[in-house]
């Protein structure tokens, strides 16, 4: 990483352990140990691999997805570039930000620039439809569960609410400049000329041609999907699913570990509310946005007194271990690059 990215790491690991150290002051009594000295690792290390076979899920709905166009390639390679993606989204604004290590590291597994920003942006596209629907099953299918939490927090209909209008109209923006590049060309023009007034860009006419060449490159590559890549999507569909899913219930083992009822219904519907605020660009990784809103959200059913060690835990796994497991995976690219330099000068 470049040394402004080692910097905004520290930011958010700082800014994540001071909200953590703030949870735990606040949360722990004279009870906890005693819930802590009831902990069953078995769920814990459960909860782990969990996480780590739904960053597996993810890896396989880009190598399916990669296929569908025509690209082989290895699961390893799919797999290396989710976690170093990790990385990069704990230095970035919310946890949406490793798309271009996703581009770049396809592009090295031979996927050309505008196939794989098709691959990347239609990912995105299948993680609205899910958390859309799971959105909607939570809203109109889990009735009494859904109002209680409501009551208790009448900020989790407002967030849901504005979730699903932001991701309609995502969609539909999406679809309809799929049909119509030119519409899209004209609103990256706009926004460039926009920024230009106001800060001056440098070299504004290259920018707005390479605008208009990657709009070409992508819509080809939309395109494509639509035509030959269908099965990519079904089967994008289905480990996007499974992803979510898998994340989900992790927070559910954890309650088990520590000694609590699963709460699954109740641990689902404000894992889908944390997830849709993690996509907010607050903070980097959505580092304290995280920590605070599952101590608010989950407080309404779980004893206070265990509720800031369930957040440690959490975080824990899905925020610390993505950043262990995200640099290594950095030393191996780091790696292969070093080689792929030396076997070129030689």
């Amino acid at each position: 990483m470049k040394k402004s990215q080692w910097k905004w790491l520290l930011v958010s690991i700082s800014f994540s352990t001071l909200v953590l150290a703030g949870v735990l002051y606040f949360t722990v009594d004279e009870t906890t140990i005693d819930y802590i000295s009831r902990v069953n690792p078995f769920y814990l290390l459960l909860a782990a691999l969990l996480h780590i076979a739904s960053l597996g899920f993810w890896a396989l709905r880009i190598q399916t997805m990669s296929a569908s166009l025509g690209y082989r390639v290895n699961f390893r390679h799919c797999l290396n570039l989710v976690l170093a993606n990790m990385l990069v989204a704990a230095v970035t604004p919310s946890q949406a930000g490793g798309e271009p290590v996703r581009i770049h590291e396809l592009y090295r597994a031979d996927v050309p620039v505008g196939d794989a920003t098709a691959v990347v942006v239609m990912e995105r596209i299948l993680d609205g439809i899910v958390l859309g629907a799971f959105g909607a099953f939570a809203m109109l299918f889990l009735g009494r569960y859904w109002s209680s939490l409501a009551s208790g927090f009448s900020g989790i209909s407002f967030v849901m609410y504005a979730a699903w209008v932001s991701v309609t109209l995502f969609v539909l923006i999406f679809v309809y400049s799929v049909k119509n590049p030119d519409y899209l060309k004209r609103v990256l023009r706009w926004m460039s000329c926009w920024i230009d007034r106001r800060w001056h860009l440098r070299r504004l006419e290259h920018l707005l041609g390479t605008i208009d060449r990657e709009v070409d490159n992508f819509n080809q590559g939309l395109v494509k999907f639509v035509n030959h890549g269908k099965s990519g999507l079904v089967w994008g569909l289905i480990f996007t699913t499974l992803f979510w899913f898998s994340e989900f219930v992790i927070a559910s083992l954890l309650l088990v570990g520590l000694g609590q009822p699963p709460y699954f219904i109740e641990s689902f519907v404000v894992q889908l509310v944390i997830a849709i605020l993690m996509m907010i660009p607050l903070t980097p990784g959505g580092s304290g946005v995280a920590e605070l809103g599952a101590t608010s959200l989950y407080s309404l059913f779980v004893p206070s007194s265990i509720v800031g060690v369930f957040v440690l835990l959490w975080r824990l796994i899905l925020y610390y271990l993505n950043i262990l497991l995200g640099l290594l995976s950095s030393l191996v690219i780091v790696r292969r690059e070093y080689l792929a330099r030396a076997e070129k000068q030689r």
